[in-house]
């Protein structure tokens, strides 16, 4: 299967599936004229292609399809046990002809003994002597390269047992990666797949017609049935049931949904039946969006998996050095030969990759999408944290608390003008507004025939009432539009956080309004402080008094007020000069700061799209505790990673010098290195079963 993803002039993403390696896959396509880079990730099955813009996407695709797969069996290769035949065919022959050569055995039995394990140790690493073969043709040797040498130089010296042992570690070690990559994938698999095929659509006369997926479009309406995955993103319109979205916000407790809230596409109904209103099909739909970051998340690599990777690719030649000088100088094959058989390649590339993938996948299980391993690296020096308040600190969903009226008029009048400016909002503040205006039913009257509603971000609103201007907002904006304050009014700002009402250049009233901290939020701060986070800030619109409270009752170490949106990116800068900064973020007006940020973080489910795309990580549920989560995440993920980098220049420096003096055989030297390497990759592989540390101090005076 062969299909293109992206394609722009010089760089083509297409999504193949081949039953050829990873490694073969690009050598091949690397042979092609015009190519200059090749990546490709077995996980998604996407190769991302640099090339020269003259190259046609119809003659890369022409010379890309004999790499793809004939049969449909071969599209879907998943993981089996079978893959440890080699090693217990391995192991067998080892034992049966190391019992054999020191039995009293005729010589016809303890040739064949002798041929039978070299067939196997041969027939059984084919793959690895190929790959070592092939990168020598593109003068790259590779740790293949190395074990296909060790290989070749035990058969010469007539040596198989040490040719079956090296073929059996390796394999081992290459089976326990592939089964973490799988292992991982098992966490992260409902989310990189919506396997629905069809949806009920109600057509015109109001009957459910069972149609595919693919002729569902955005404004039709489709019918959820209990035990249904939920094929799109959409709007209740009727019914009431319960939806486990743990593969999209990663809590496993099921949400109650009713009328006028959202569903998404890869949720699953237990309970109920929906009629949902169709706003994102396809590509558009949260779950797609998911697998195409996770899918750009492989492309990017951490600084440290780099450096692993040159450290690796440097080391080859210094082994095959190693290998001649120690055989210059001691006229001794099987000492030159414990050069070859030990290396640090191995353990370095695999445990460094395995630690950082299994880090992404352990943040999908717990509902955060990782744009890349690069971030991981990065939070794990992570000093300060910006938070912004409304959406974030707080739930993003105002209350308003209390409505002081004046001038004559009445609460409800108060209220009225209000949400006439309000109602096409879509700002937190005035859905509050409209909400209690449907609760007093108060009837909102429409704005004047051709009068615009005119928004100034982080000030307020405006519009005309029979021929007078109604103006909601700041005291900011009031002033600045010079409307009649009465002194009283003023005295709220240093105890409410009020939003003001004027019409017709006077003010009616004064609306407060009440935001809560979100549930969870003192415990994160608190484990943030924990997970050695010292720097705790607060950004908000609001008033000096109201963000001091706020800053007081978290223990924040410090807040800014009265911040207009384009001021937080502005902040967020100040802060990353002197450290490393993580902004955490919801709406539009936060894209700037998350995209200034060293690590820009959305949390939410009301987060909106420019704020996904310039963020780095994108939190999908509403639980901030996923914040202190990831951060302990990523310290444990970097720690994991130096303890493999100590423990494979240790051991494999200790056996390269024993080897060299002759005490450890070829055979014992094989055995150390390769066990050194599957020690450091099942010490990667932990992170998808270890639990996030969390500290059981108890908060003080919680508010």
């Amino acid at each position: 299967m062969l299909s293109v993803v992206h394609s722009l002039p010089g760089r083509t993403r297409f999504h193949l599936k081949s039953s050829f390696s990873p490694t073969m896959i690009e050598y091949f396509i690397r042979l092609l004229p015009c190519v200059s880079s090749v990546t490709y990730t077995q996980e998604t099955g996407n190769v991302l292609i640099h090339h020269d813009p003259t190259l046609s996407l119809h003659t890369l695709k022409k010379s890309l399809r004999r790499l793809c797969v004939k049969k449909k069996e071969e599209q879907i290769r998943p993981f089996s046990w079978k893959k440890l035949i080699p090693v217990a065919a391995c192991a067998a022959l080892f034992l049966a002809n190391w019992y054999i050569q020191r039995r009293q055995f005729s010589s016809v039995v303890k040739n064949i003994g002798h041929w039978a394990a070299v067939i196997t140790s041969v027939s059984t690493s084919l793959g690895v002597i190929k790959d070592g073969i092939m990168s020598l043709k593109n003068r790259k040797a590779n740790a293949n390269t190395l074990t296909a040498a060790s290989i070749f130089a035990s058969l010469y010296i007539g040596n198989p047992g040490s040719a079956l042992v090296i073929t059996m570690m390796s394999t081992i070690s290459e089976w326990l990666t592939e089964y973490t990559s799988e292992k991982t994938k098992e966490y992260i698999h409902s989310v990189l797949e919506l396997d629905t095929t069809y949806a009920w659509r109600v057509n015109e006369q109001g009957i459910e017609e069972k149609v595919a997926i693919d002729q569902v479009q955005v404004g039709d309406t489709v019918v959820v049935f209990t035990g249904e995955k939920i094929p799109i993103d959409g709007i209740v319109s009727q019914g009431h049931g319960i939806v486990d979205e743990s593969s999209i916000t990663g809590e496993y407790m099921p949400k109650e949904i009713g009328e006028a809230q959202q569903v998404y596409g890869g949720s699953i109904l237990q309970n109920g039946q929906l009629i949902v209103l169709v706003e994102k099909v396809g590509d558009d739909t949260a779950t797609s969006r998911i697998i195409k970051l996770l899918e750009e998340a492989q492309e990017k690599r951490a600084p440290i998996q780099n450096t692993a990777d040159n450290l690796a690719e440097k080391m080859v030649p210094f082994s095959f050095g190693l290998a001649i000088l120690t055989f210059f100088l001691t006229r001794n094959v099987n000492r030159a030969m414990n050069m070859l058989v030990i290396d640090f390649i191995c353990g370095i590339k695999l445990s460094t990759a395995t630690a950082l993938y299994a880090s992404i996948g352990k943040a999908a299980n717990k509902g955060a999408v990782v744009k890349g391993s690069n971030h991981i690296e990065e939070m794990a020096r992570l000093e300060t944290i910006i938070l912004d308040k409304t959406g974030t600190i707080t739930e993003g969903t105002p209350l308003v608390q209390q409505v002081i009226s004046c001038e004559g008029y009445k609460q409800e009048e108060v209220i009225r003008l209000a949400a006439t400016a309000e109602k096409n909002s879509s700002h937190p503040i005035a859905d509050a507004i409209v909400r209690l205006a449907g609760e007093w039913k108060v009837e909102i009257p429409a704005r004047d025939e051709n009068a615009k509603v005119d928004t100034i971000i982080g000030k307020g609103i405006s519009t005309f009432l029979h021929g007078k201007q109604v103006v909601v907002g700041s005291l900011r904006f009031m002033n600045e539009l010079k409307i009649n304050m009465d002194y009283f009014v003023q005295k709220l700002e240093k105890d409410e956080s009020v939003i003001y009402v004027a019409y017709d250049n006077t003010l009616v009233g004064v609306i407060s309004i009440f935001d809560r901290i979100r549930s969870g939020m003192h415990r994160a701060v608190h484990e943030l402080r924990y997970q050695g986070i010292h720097d705790i800030i607060m950004l908000t619109g609001d008033k000096q008094t109201v963000a001091r409270d706020m800053a007081r009752r978290l223990r924040l170490n410090w807040y800014h007020a009265e911040v207009l949106p384009e001021d937080k990116a502005k902040y967020v800068k100040q802060y990353r000069r002197n450290s490393t900064v993580m902004m955490v973020g919801d709406g539009i007006n936060d894209a700037p700061a998350l995209a200034h940020a060293n690590i820009g973080v959305t949390m939410g489910r009301k987060r909106t799209d420019i704020a996904c795309e310039a963020s780095d990580i994108i939190i999908t549920s509403d639980n901030p505790k996923v914040l202190p989560e990831l951060v302990g995440l990523s310290k444990k993920t970097m720690n994991i990673i130096k303890q493999n980098f100590i423990a494979t220049f240790l051991i494999n420096g200790g056996a390269i010098l024993l080897g060299a003096l002759g005490i450890i055989s070829p055979i014992a030297g094989a055995a150390i290195h390769n066990a050194a390497t599957i020690g450091v990759v099942l010490n990667s592989a932990r992170i998808l079963w270890i639990g996030g540390e969390r500290c059981e101090t108890q908060i003080l005076h919680p508010a």
